[in-house]
């Protein structure tokens, strides 16, 4: 399969155009990076309809009900889902949660659907990947952004119904730079048809899937487009086979392998939308499927939090539970804390996703960093407090007729989280893009590496007159003003922290792009502490309007949601200020000097004294060529309960 040769210019000219431009709704943190503070986009806290919440609670009793049958223990010792539980899954209407009423889905809202996926993620995360994978990036929610009314009438009843769905995107030799995907698609039979060719890495559920998503390169030529493009292909067409099914560190029971396509028909009826819109399909997409993830490990942190409270309340060391001992309290105050955040951040993400007042882009994005960087933290608090037993697995402990806490399949489920739907460092390339995009607006050909002497000099003078208006304003305040906020009571405090912050951080924003300009995209250490910073204050915001929220409906869980709120925010300003120090003293520069010397085997010698049995075992990336067709050998979850030779 020939990979494409695209130059970094190229690359970043795909991923721009891919990306939405325009800004048709408002944006909280959007606003945020800009140092302006528009509280009233998240106060009061959205909430849903007294009609859906019902419905919700409803559903998720039944699913409750449901899942109380299903051992996570199975899942994960047989490191496969059994047919039953997706079968059941599929009965309840799971599979179609998302999925409009007349399509035969439930028409559920984002706020039901995540909290669906922090269910059944506390029994096992592969069966929330599972359902995640095809509802939120595979057929379905392409389909309802950009699919014909013919292609949903079509596809999404059966996906409803339970025919499991996948993503196929990345390729072997493809991640996070689309620009070189080398799977094609070849308009064939007049333009009736495209025929595939490629292989798809990781593909989440293609190992028993029904239908695909696939992503392919369309040839420009007359009368077609071309582009990178997006088709629904079933899953059993000639020419598809799943060559294996990969294993992981965690996530065992999640079926994800490896597809090759060799001249697979598909009808040019398939394409979703046009020719070319495949890559901004794709992200358009994870705008909104991307809060899957923070709804699955906020649940994973709670969990987290519920082992270590029970037994930092029964362990007993020098007299007292060890809960009661600082080092120990300190890590349970923070879960504490922080956990209350999470649920803060998926909540407010999805109400607004549901309300659609706003655009969440930025806000989806930094719920997917923020939420999964901070709950692999609370899982790692959660084995130290937890000791030998936290690093022991389930199976030994209940073996030797301890309680079973999976606290090292926790640990090893969640830290995939980081990586999926964009690594966190891409993650933060993503929402720093967003976050300056004003100011490349403002800039031109300032933050442009190819423009002369003479376009910069003719933008700064356009960049000037932005400036002008908009830096005084980041001077003073509502932060400065005592009497600021005074309705969130003790989180007044706290909320004027935020908003002197925000102004701040747009102020950090405007020096490193006066500094250094076109180069600025290059200093990722410093663009990735700016995000961070925006991430925290998402967060306080979050627990604040949440909070006062909860005080009013309910006194009582108010208060303690207050309490909870006051020591998260004061953690998150330590955090906050640290970032804002490290924006400008930092070994960033140093440590590129120190990498490149690295890359170039200069320190090889610190290797000395181990022994690598990786050696010698194949390439780094394997060389994938087109091959002959041969019988697919997908699993058949609906038509047999046996494993197959393609998911074993």
């Amino acid at each position: 399969m020939a990979q494409q040769e695209v130059t970094e210019e190229q690359a970043r000219a795909v991923a721009e155009e891919s990306r939405e431009s325009g800004w048709d709704k408002p944006s909280f943190a959007k606003e945020l990076f800009l140092g302006r503070f528009p509280l009233e986009l998240i106060h009061p806290f959205p909430t849903p309809a007294a009609a859906d919440e019902t419905r919700t609670r409803e559903f998720l009793q039944k699913l409750k009900d449901f899942l109380g049958g299903v051992e996570g223990s199975v899942i994960e010792r047989e490191a496969r889902i059994p047919d039953e539980y997706v079968k059941g899954l599929a009965e309840l209407g799971c599979f179609g949660m998302k999925i409009p009423t007349e399509y035969g889905g439930l028409g559920m809202s984002q706020v039901a659907y995540n909290r669906a996926l922090m269910l059944v993620s506390s029994v096992h995360p592969s069966l929330g990947a599972l359902l995640s994978a095809h509802q939120s990036i595979g057929v379905p929610e392409p389909l309802k952004l950009a699919g014909s009314e013919e292609q949903k009438r079509k596809f999404l009843p059966r996906c409803a119904a339970g025919a499991v769905s996948a993503f196929l995107l990345t390729e072997p030799d493809v991640g996070s730079d689309p620009a070189r995907l080398g799977s094609t698609a070849t308009p064939v039979d007049d333009g009736q048809a495209y025929e595939l060719e490629g292989v798809k890495l990781w593909t989440t559920n293609g190992v028993v899937a029904d239908l695909l998503v696939v992503m392919a390169r369309v040839p420009k030529s007359d009368g077609h487009r071309g582009g990178i493009s997006a088709f629904v292909v079933e899953a059993d067409s000639p020419g598809i086979t799943v060559e294996r099914r990969n294993q992981f560190m965690g996530l065992r029971g999640i079926e994800n392998g490896v597809t090759r396509m060799h001249r697979v028909r598909v009808p040019a009826e398939n394409l979703i939308g046009r020719e070319g819109d495949g890559l901004r399909i794709a992200l358009t997409t994870l705008n909104v499927g991307r809060l899957a993830l923070p709804a699955m490990v906020t649940g994973s942190a709670k969990w987290s939090l519920k082992i270590a409270r029970e037994w930092s309340s029964e362990r007993v060391q020098w007299g007292k539970p060890v809960g009661k001992h600082e080092a120990v309290a300190r890590k349970i105050a923070f879960m504490a804390a922080t956990t209350y955040a999470l649920d803060a951040v998926v909540e407010l993400s999805g109400q607004m996703a549901d309300e659609g007042r706003n655009d969440i882009r930025i806000e989806a994005a930094l719920a997917k960093l923020w939420c999964s960087e901070m709950a692999c933290v609370i899982a790692d608090d959660l084995m130290q407090i937890r000791g030998g037993r936290g690093y022991e697995t389930a199976e030994s402990l209940a073996a030797r007729g301890e309680r079973a806490a999976p606290v090292e399949q926790c640990l090893r489920d969640l830290r995939i989280n980081r990586i999926f739907e964009g690594a966190s460092e891409i993650m933060r390339l993503l929402i720093a893009r967003e976050a300056v995009d004003a100011h490349l607006n403002a800039a031109g050909d300032l933050a442009k590496a190819d423009a002369d002497l003479r376009q910069k000099a003719a933008a700064a003078v356009g960049a000037s007159g932005f400036y002008a208006k908009w830096l005084p304003k980041l001077v003073f305040g509502e932060g400065q003003r005592p009497t600021s906020y005074r309705e969130f009571g003790p989180l007044a405090s706290h909320l004027r922290f935020v908003e002197r912050s925000s102004r701040k951080l747009a102020r950090n924003t405007f020096y490193g792009m006066a500094r250094w300009q076109a180069k600025l995209e290059q200093k990722q250490g410093f663009l990735g502490r700016i995000v961070d910073v925006g991430a925290e204050l998402f967060a306080m915001a979050a627990v604040c309007v949440r909070a006062e929220a909860q005080r009013t409906a309910d006194p009582v869980v108010g208060q303690q949601a207050y309490e909870l709120a006051e020591l998260f925010c004061q953690q998150a300003t330590l955090r906050v200020e640290a970032l804002f120090e490290e924006l400008w003293t930092n070994t960033d520069s140093g440590d590129v000097r120190l990498t490149n010397d690295v890359l170039d085997g200069r320190y090889s010698w610190l290797e000395d004294g181990i022994i690598d049995q990786s050696e010698g075992t194949g390439p780094w990336i394997a060389p994938w060529e087109p091959g002959p067709s041969t019988e697919s050998n997908l699993a058949r979850r609906f038509t047999s309960s046996q494993p197959t030779a393609s998911n074993l």
